[in-house]
């Protein structure tokens, strides 16, 4: 059995290292003891302030604003860190594809050709790659393991599938050392609050502003949640485990939940009697969600630690303490 490897004293660079997913990486990383750790973002949908707890704790955090579509940028920045893992988890989103599909399209694929290229011509020695669960679209079956086929059914998903096959390409033509990682439906605290929130920040906002919040139509498409903390834990896990190297791997609960029982659970975490209404279908929406999680626990050894229960009710604590939004004062 080959030993797992480490990042102690380790040059570690996270693309879209102030996002969501990529900011609770760069804190996560931190304990493992890199020598150098570096975030790169053009802070599009990423915040300096999802930074704070990583600069607290890791004061030598280097950050550079700078596109990771741009070539000859990330050559710089990597040989100037002297970087040898690369997390890479930067990313144009879904709804931006359903505005600005070609663009979303062209800057997604160059952004994985420019790291894969990279790692070709050795300026760094190890990628993760991020994936995401929407390249499969619609289940074709329950749960979706990493053989179901991939059938994007919007912009995004398929410039993700598309990134997938040039990593795969790029592994077996050239051999690089890399991981692909593929989460189902991400959430927690600092998920996006904004434009293109996803359900989550969607739902607690406009309930805590005491608005009806609306469901796309009739709520029973489910998806599989999971815990930012726990996508955070498998990445890192991933890197550890040489078997990971060529393969795909899942990050999922392996449980699917309707978007209508989510709603219902996070109005009670909220302790919130706002009208929920149901508004039209929004296009290119996946009916069913589900992961398989059987090859990525053999791979790598980790389960999810975060019940649905848990994530929702710190989500919205850490909500409430960013909006300003008393606790509930009655039980429940």
């Amino acid at each position: 059995m080959t030993a797992p490897l480490g990042l102690a004293g380790r040059s570690v660079l996270v693309t879209g290292g102030a996002g969501f997913i990529g900011s609770h990486l760069t804190d996560r990383l931190i304990a493992e003891g890199p020598a150098h750790l570096v975030v790169v973002d053009n802070f599009f949908l990423g915040k300096e302030a999802n930074l704070a707890p990583a600069r607290e704790r890791f004061p030598g955090l280097k950050v550079h604003r700078a596109d990771v579509a741009d070539y000859d940028a990330m050559r710089e920045i990597l040989a100037t860190e002297g970087t040898e893992v690369v997390f890479d988890l930067a990313v144009v989103p879904l709804p931006t594809s359903l505005e600005r599909p070609r663009w979303t399209v062209d800057v997604n694929l160059a952004m994985t050709s420019t790291m894969c290229e990279l790692l070709r011509e050795g300026l760094y020695r190890t990628l993760v790659h991020f994936s995401s669960s929407e390249v499969y679209g619609t289940a074709q079956y329950i749960p979706m393991d990493e053989s179901h086929p991939l059938l994007p059914l919007t912009p995004y998903a398929a410039s993700k599938a598309g990134g997938d096959h040039v990593v795969a390409s790029y592994r077996a033509t050239f051999g690089i050392d890399v991981a692909t990682v593929r989460p189902f439906n991400a959430f927690g605290p600092r998920q996006n609050e904004q434009a293109y929130a996803g359900v989550i920040p969607t739902v607690v906002q406009r309930a805590l502003a005491g608005e009806q919040v609306e469901i796309h139509g009739d709520g029973l498409q489910t998806r599989d949640f999971t815990y930012v903390a726990d996508v955070a834990e498998f990445a890192l896990a991933a890197y550890r485990a040489p078997a990971t190297r060529g393969q795909v791997v899942n990050v999922a609960s392996g449980r699917e939940v309707s978007v209508k029982d989510l709603v219902a659970l996070l109005l009670d975490a909220l302790g919130s009697d706002v009208a929920v209404v149901h508004t039209d279908p929004r296009p290119g929406d996946v009916r069913q969600h589900c992961g398989g999680v059987v090859k990525g626990q053999e791979l790598t050894g980790f389960r999810p630690r975060w019940a649905l229960d848990d994530g929702l009710a710190e989500t919205v604590r850490w909500y409430r303490e960013l909006l300003g939004a008393p606790a509930p004062t009655h039980a429940g």
